[in-house]
């Protein structure tokens, strides 16, 4: 068992599969139902849902290099479309995981990052990301 999946990594990855769960549902509906409503606004919940997925699995099986950059590329998401989605609101008709930084959520998209590159930091080297 690696080091990212005990203790706290047990916690850290239960949240990312839930996430993935709803963030993979939730866009797949919304694609197969109404994907002309919002097709920008659908097609990121889809990103997210793979992002939680891969972060899950990386985590779980250890895969620190994924893991950093999975989860990095996840706060990136979760900064640029929040903002994004407060400038220009009809960018994004329809919520998605990382509008208004997961307002819909609990901003919990938003924490969520932030936490898993922290726990990571903790259980790798000093020296920061391989």
């Amino acid at each position: 068992m690696s080091e990212t999946s005990t203790g706290f990594g047990r916690v850290l990855i239960a949240v990312y599969a839930i996430f993935a769960l709803a963030a993979s549902a939730r866009s797949i509906f919304q694609m197969v139902t109404d994907f002309e409503a919002a097709p920008l606004a659908y097609v990121l919940s889809a990103v997210a849902g793979v992002v939680y997925i891969v972060a899950t699995i990386a985590l779980a099986k250890g895969l620190v290099r994924l893991a950093w950059i999975t989860i990095g590329f996840e706060l990136t998401g979760v900064i640029v479309v929040g903002f994004l989605s407060l400038l220009d609101s009809d960018l994004f008709p329809d919520q998605t995981v990382w509008t208004a930084f997961g307002q819909g959520y609990g901003y919990i998209p938003l924490v969520l990052p932030i936490i898993g590159l922290w726990w990571l930091r903790r259980v790798t080297s000093a020296e920061g990301p391989p």
